[in-house]
């Protein structure tokens, strides 16, 4: 394979600009930062980011749903069906540096690679930082994305209410990046994302790169018990209707059921409170939340009757009354052959060690593959600890992984139009 090497990656460019957008919502817990989607911190990094991309010569495009747009036209000055890479800005609380920031920054020092050179490719390219990854305020995550590629109206999007009673429009007017462009106007001829694997595999295999092929579906679930309070030490177990033994019950069972899948299903309880909460007391009521991926969509739901058919079993069981409300439903992703190939292949050529591997945590390029061919790189996170001050990735791996999309880019749209004084 051929791999151009007139397009040169500047790793300071990409090492300093991630540390910079690092400082932007530094909370001072542990080293962490906070940009929680459409506050003043996201906003001052949305600021930074569009500086940066102005510095390139791009041009900037907002869309109606506040996702940041960079595109570096070809010759003619077209910007239509380019090569797109991207990720988000926005955090958790006390995040680390890296997580989505790391795509986008890294999308950024391709450009710069193209300018440094004197080139312009044979077809566009964009850089792209989607609103509202985390779904911290607003729900649902990876909200941007889904929208740009047709999954949830923009009107739907900008009526959401978030978790401190604000309305999603609201805010994005409030911090200036209610653009005027429609959602996927701008149409990808494919997208490449760029992450770190916010898992231990690639650490723990000690290998460089993470090809990833396919990405979890995942089935996000409330559950609402409600039994009958009554005295701890008066009322015979036979004659009980407890709501935490129930929630305690489908914790089991789920552990059960993921442990019998090999591996191969994810059941997690991440959210659990007991009322009243009080240690004498048995709880009247139990609000749960469970959380099942699967890479394959009919284990996935395999996974989801027989949690439904449990439900139904325990609740008659138990007395008590068990109500569901479906959060989240993402099918299981499978990115394009091609891309994937592609990447596998310049991994390769450029001397790296890299495995193929499925994505357990969701990213815009699940929602993005609705749009256009898709895929990802992955590079190792120590320890494999993400959402959290202490994520980190060694310089080198970082600027490895943009070395290999670097690669790809060029591959697939060329860097031999000169640009002309």
């Amino acid at each position: 394979m051929n791999i151009t090497t007139d397009v040169v990656l500047d790793a300071d460019y990409l090492l300093n600009r991630l540390a910079e957008l690092g400082q932007v919502g530094d909370d001072l817990s542990e080293g962490g930062r906070t940009r929680i989607a459409l506050t003043n911190a996201d906003k001052a990094g949305r600021d930074l980011l569009c500086q940066w991309m102005q510095a390139l010569g791009l041009v900037v495009r907002i869309d109606q749903i506040g996702n940041v747009i960079g595109l570096l036209p070809i010759a003619s000055g077209s910007i239509n069906e380019p090569l797109m890479m991207g990720s988000h800005i926005d955090t958790v609380r006390h995040a680390g540096a890296l997580d989505g920031c790391y795509g986008v920054v890294a999308g950024l020092a391709v450009i710069k690679a193209y300018r440094d050179a004197g080139c312009l490719p044979e077809r566009p390219i964009a850089v792209v930082a989607f609103t509202n990854e985390e779904g911290v305020r607003y729900q649902p995550d990876m909200m941007g994305s889904l929208v740009y590629a047709g999954g949830l109206s923009v009107e739907d999007a900008l009526a959401t209410k978030g978790t401190d009673g604000s309305r999603l429009g609201d805010e994005l007017a409030r911090i200036g990046y209610d653009g005027a462009v429609k959602p996927g106007q701008i149409q990808p001829a494919e997208y490449l994302e760029l992450h770190i694997e916010q898992g231990p595999i690639l650490e723990a295999e000690q290998l460089q790169i993470g090809v990833v092929e396919n990405l979890q579906g995942i089935s996000w679930q409330k559950i609402t018990i409600s039994g009958q309070a009554n005295h701890a030490g008066t009322t015979p177990m036979y004659m009980r209707h407890d709501a935490g033994w129930v929630a305690a019950s489908i914790h089991v069972f789920l552990n059960r059921l993921a442990t019998e899948s090999d591996g191969r299903t994810l059941a997690t309880i991440g959210s659990l409170t007991l009322e009243p909460n009080l240690i004498n007391v048995i709880p009247r009521k139990a609000i749960l939340t469970v959380d099942l991926r699967d890479p394959d969509e009919l284990r996935l739901q395999a996974a989801e009757h027989a949690l439904k058919a449990f439900l139904q079993e325990i609740a008659q069981t138990a007395g008590v009354v068990v109500e569901t409300e479906q959060l989240v439903r993402f099918n299981p992703v499978k990115f394009d052959d091609s891309l994937a190939n592609q990447i596998e292949a310049t991994t390769e050529a450029l001397g790296f060690t890299y495995r193929r591997m499925t994505s357990g945590a969701g990213h815009d390029a699940q929602m993005m593959a609705r749009l256009a061919p898709s895929a990802m790189i992955f590079v190792p996170s120590k320890g494999g600890v993400s959402h959290n001050p202490r994520e980190h990735t060694d310089a080198q791996d970082l600027i490895n992984g943009a070395n290999v999309l670097l690669s790809v880019v060029t591959q697939r749209v060329g860097a031999h139009a000169l640009i002309q004084p």
